[in-house]
């Protein structure tokens, strides 16, 4: 890659962020073009600024990581994501990988470690932490073991459906997940009615256990 290409960080920990900021803005192939502090922050931001890759945390408030990166294809669909986690369970590399991650490394990496993460991902590469077990990965990046294992009821709904089936679960109302997602309160009331068929779960908190079973989304992710 010649040149520098633009890199944007977002964590909602300060500290996090600037030690981050701190590290990247140093290195000679890296324009740090900003930093956002949650996700509709980087979504906002990422659509403006259009950076080559988002360094993004996956636990912050209101739109976490997670879901912002469904966001952030449709806003800036050239730039490439390393998520920047604590979590290092399945669950949570899986839904990173499917929702279009291209990198996966913790925050108890070291510095140099997430460094060779964004410019392995800014040079069109994948990139998992070392201590990920990579056969494990290895399978959620084939599309052949995705479509064998897509046989629970969660994986019957639309793309925009999960999107919002863990918003529900995460405890947001229409009017706010309506705000996040850029829709209108009547489409999401569409899209929370078909999810409540589709799964045939009517009450929210059982709606809540099965989302826990099922691995796609963890209690320890609001906190």
């Amino acid at each position: 890659m010649n040149g520098k290409f633009k890199v944007l960080v977002a964590d909602d920990h300060a500290i996090v962020r600037e030690g981050m900021c701190q590290l990247l803005s140093e290195h000679p192939a890296m324009d740090l073009v900003g930093q956002a502090v949650d996700g509709q922050d980087v979504v906002h931001k990422a659509k403006q600024l259009k950076p080559a890759v988002i360094l993004l945390d996956i636990a912050m408030p209101g739109l976490n990581g997670l879901d912002a990166l469904a966001l952030l294809e449709e806003v800036a669909p050239e730039t490439r994501v390393v998520i920047l986690s604590m979590y290092d369970k399945e669950a949570y590399v899986h839904r990173a990988l499917c929702a279009g991650a291209r990198g996966y490394v913790l925050k108890t990496d070291s510095g140099r470690e997430v460094v060779e993460a964004i410019l392995k991902v800014a040079s069109g590469q994948y990139y998992l932490s070392a201590k990920l077990n990579a056969e494990v990965i290895k399978k959620y990046l084939n599309p052949m073991a995705e479509k064998k294992s897509a046989s629970s009821g969660y994986d019957c709904l639309t793309e925009r459906e999960q999107q919002i089936f863990r918003l529900m679960v995460e405890g947001h109302p229409t009017k706010g997940m309506a705000q996040m997602l850029y829709l209108s309160p009547r489409t999401v009331e569409k899209h929370r009615s078909n999810i409540v068929k589709k799964l045939n779960i009517h009450d929210p908190m059982a709606m809540v256990r099965y989302a826990v079973k099922i691995g796609v989304v963890d209690p320890e992710l609001w906190v």
